[in-house]
């Protein structure tokens, strides 16, 4: 039992470096470490309603971050995935500007306002990791036939 143990730790090890290296692995581990920062602002600060947010994108960053890397996107077919990072992403970055730009024009003190700047910071990561991620989709897309199957007319 422990060998089979010890023999796992270092794939993991190898999979969690090698995806982190990937433009999608640095994407996700970028998000986690600006919501961890925008949490740790928001936590110092007396605007704690909006720490939900940072919250709830550092949860879903490191979900899929783990799901991506054990290549689990690929025994789960029943979800989209990149369709489901797509959205996460798109949702979070108009989330995040409007939360910002809320902290930002109340202006409550030093490290409210640095969340929020911290925040539009983060809703140009999200919107380039939307960007990049649909750019990824429309790639793998196939166009239609646009030819009759009885041949030209």
């Amino acid at each position: 039992m422990a060998d089979s143990e010890h023999s796992s730790t270092p794939k993991c090890l190898a999979a969690c470096t090698a995806f982190s290296r990937t433009r999608k692995g640095i994407f996700l581990l970028a998000e986690m470490v600006l919501c961890l920062l925008i949490i740790i602002c928001y936590s110092a600060s007396g605007v704690v309603g909006y720490l939900t947010l940072p919250v709830l994108e550092m949860v879903l960053a490191g979900f899929l971050f783990v799901i991506f890397m054990l290549n689990k996107h690929h025994q789960l077919q029943f979800i989209n995935w990149p369709w489901s990072d797509f959205f996460r992403a798109l949702i979070a970055s108009v989330l995040f500007f409007i939360a910002s730009l809320i902290t930002i024009i109340k202006n409550v003190d030093a490290q409210s306002m640095v969340g929020g700047v911290l925040g539009l910071v983060a809703t140009i990561l999200f919107a380039y990791d939307a960007y990049s991620t649909f750019q990824g989709q429309r790639s793998h897309h196939t166009p239609a036939a646009t030819e009759s199957p009885d041949g030209p007319s």
